[in-house]
């Protein structure tokens, strides 16, 4: 079988579609987020399946909300019986930063982790002053 090389300007439709950079953002599917509105809170649900809620810290500092997730999946070596031909997983941290004014301390603002999904609740008025960087506690 002979390969026909392309011209450089001729156009695919195929090739073009799935050459495009935007399509090959890795980052694109981690961490994605919906903001909503709801009464006098915002309320942010941020998709991490996968995760473990101790693998989860939510971090104010400077009137940034910041979440990170780090994910570390290990091999079991101890039955002797079972060997893992091929394992995908992914290991590593992806973080998300939100920006909820500087008035808010992390008591204001609860979290939550229920079926992958991390949902913060935080309140629109900002009525104190944020003094430090402190961890947010997951329920």
């Amino acid at each position: 079988m002979m390969m026909i090389p392309k011209k450089r300007n001729e156009f695919d439709l195929f090739d073009d579609l799935f050459d495009n950079s935007f399509l090959e953002r890795r980052d694109a599917k981690i961490m994605r987020t919906d903001i909503r509105e709801k009464g006098n809170n915002y309320i942010i649900d941020v998709d991490l399946p996968g995760y473990d809620k101790e693998n989860i810290d939510i971090e104010m500092e400077h009137g940034y909300l910041r979440v990170t997730a780090r994910m570390d999946k290990k091999i079991d070596e101890s039955d002797q019986e079972e060997r893992y031909i091929h394992q995908e997983r992914y290991f590593g941290e992806c973080s998300r930063s939100f920006y909820v004014g500087e008035n808010l301390k992390e008591e204001d603002i609860k979290a939550s982790f229920k079926n992958g999904i991390l949902s913060l609740v935080v309140p629109k008025e900002q009525p104190k002053q944020i003094e430090e960087k402190k961890k947010i506690q997951i329920d």
